[in-house]
């Protein structure tokens, strides 16, 4: 397990992020694993999860970011965003996930983002445009609390 003080988006009025130093409170960490299809001796498919030590193009990756609030205070407004990994398909349908196609200029749920096309028209964004992905800590993250957040993806 991989632990790590990541960069924290303050939430901006307009739905637009600024980055800023995550608070020495928030404590991240980082696993990935690849999710194994196999079907049982009654013809049912099973899936487990095996750590990532090498992952390669086709492998279905899950990658999980627990955090937890070792502060005395409670923070408010805060966002955990990750770049997402190269040339990897990110599979963006949670409720609760906005995604970046710029790099985290700008952020929005995966369904509502159109990119304009080389011929003056827009067409819907697909996941190999997402750049990063950020979620929303509960307000307020209370000091001990911890949570999870997760997403899957297919490396190309």
């Amino acid at each position: 397990m991989k632990k790590a003080l990541l960069a924290l988006a303050a939430l901006g009025a307009a739905g637009m992020a600024r980055a800023e130093t995550a608070p020495a409170a928030i404590r991240l960490d980082t696993q990935m694993f690849v999710e194994k299809v196999t079907t049982d001796i009654n013809g049912r498919a099973r899936r487990t999860l095996a750590i990532a030590a090498r992952p390669a193009p086709g492998d279905r990756v899950v990658m999980v970011l627990n955090w937890r609030n070792e502060g005395m205070h409670p923070i408010r407004s805060f966002a955990v965003s990750r770049a997402t990994l190269r040339g990897a398909a990110p599979d963006l349908n949670a409720p609760d996930l906005e995604i970046s196609v710029d790099g985290g200029a700008h952020w929005d749920r995966f369904d509502h983002i159109w990119l304009p096309t080389p011929l003056g028209g827009v067409r819907r964004a697909v996941a190999e445009d997402v750049t990063h992905i950020r979620w929303l800590l509960p307000d307020p993250a209370h000091p001990g609390q911890t949570g999870r957040f997760s997403y899957r993806t297919t490396l190309r």
